[in-house]
């Protein structure tokens, strides 16, 4: 057994572990490239997350789903390197909105240079990446334009907050398919896609990337609460202090909507203080790793990754097929 890429995916074919490997390389050389720039500056800027690293989950799928066409096709690394560059630009703009002040370990770039250049830098990651799609044909050039917009449309749902009436975990969820799934979706459909796969084959791996994308987003949810050390570089508790809903606090809302415990009332009024307060913080923490939402919200994690494994049936068994099942195990195990 092997590791693969910094996501820690474990591969038992000798073979497609250098298929892999590979392909990653390929497309850490492919990101330094797009990144450069004519003006120091935004080399410097544009680079900076792509150098402080992250677990290349999105190229690792596109990687995987090729092995169903031709893994070696010229569209296909081009497409990951496109996939990575569109989340590393949404994370500069992530980054502006939610005010952070580090992300993967090292000071973010909004709090390195300010909001102004943080945005103006995001807006250059998508401009290289629109400029390798041109060269990928008008097909893939749609493909990413739909899934911007759900990913965009997903910001902007999250922002405004559910209308009055609406289930906000049924809300969050639909935020969550298009913030973090239609560009894990994209993944799967572009290794295919790009390898000359089956369409049914793309079909298959679309819809399994749409499915682990809102299972690995819920992991991330639980890892804010439950981890002593958050693999994106930030502290537990960070989503809580910049007061984003996430899965584990919304269920915790429901419960005490509908029952009244003045335990979990007390929590929530906790959670609708001041969390600048590390001591507060600590107390939220504390009891929230305790709490039965945060299990309901494993469970939730747990569902989705299953989901995912289950769309996989209809194609062969081989190591890529068997890889891509084990990366529903890497996700649920990120989550406890």
């Amino acid at each position: 057994m092997t590791v693969v890429g910094p996501f820690g995916l474990s591969v038992r074919d000798q073979a497609l572990e250098a298929d892999v490997q590979a392909g990653l390389a390929a497309v850490e050389e492919g990101l330094l490239e797009a990144t450069k720039s004519g003006v120091p500056f935004i080399t410097e800027a544009a680079q900076h997350l792509v150098r402080a690293g992250g677990k290349r989950f999105r190229p690792l799928l596109v990687m995987l789903a090729a092995q169903f066409g031709d893994p070696y096709a010229p569209g296909v690394v081009p497409s990951a390197v496109v996939v990575e560059l569109t989340h590393l630009a949404t994370l500069y703009h992530d980054d502006v909105m939610d005010e952070a002040d580090m992300r993967r370990g090292a000071p973010s770039a909004n709090a390195r240079w300010g909001n102004s250049l943080a945005v103006l830098t995001g807006d250059f990651l998508f401009s290289r990446a629109s400029r390798i799609l041109a060269d990928l044909g008008p097909e893939a050039v749609r493909i990413q334009a739909e899934a911007f917009e759900r990913l965009v449309t997903g910001q902007i749902l999250e922002t405004a907050g559910p209308l009055d009436g609406r289930d906000p975990i049924e809300h969050y969820l639909d935020v969550i398919g298009g913030k973090t799934g239609s560009l894990i979706a994209v993944s799967g459909r572009y290794g295919a896609m790009m390898s000359g796969a089956d369409e049914r084959v793309v079909e298959i791996l679309t819809h399994y990337g749409e499915r682990l994308g809102a299972a690995f987003q819920l992991a991330d949810d639980v890892l804010d609460i439950a981890s002593d050390s958050h693999e994106s570089g930030k502290t537990p508790g960070t989503d809580l202090r910049e007061g984003i809903p996430t899965l584990p606090v919304l269920h915790l809302r429901a419960r005490a909507e509908a029952t009244g415990d003045p335990d979990d009332l007390e929590l929530c009024a906790l959670l609708d203080g001041d969390l600048a307060d590390d001591a507060r913080l600590a107390e939220v923490l504390r009891r929230l790793r305790v709490h039965p939402a945060l299990e309901q919200a494993r469970r939730d994690t747990v569902r989705y990754a299953e989901e995912a494994r289950a769309t996989l049936a209809p194609l062969p068994e081989c190591p890529a097929r068997a890889a891509l099942e084990e990366l529903c195990d890497a996700v649920v195990h990120r989550a406890g």
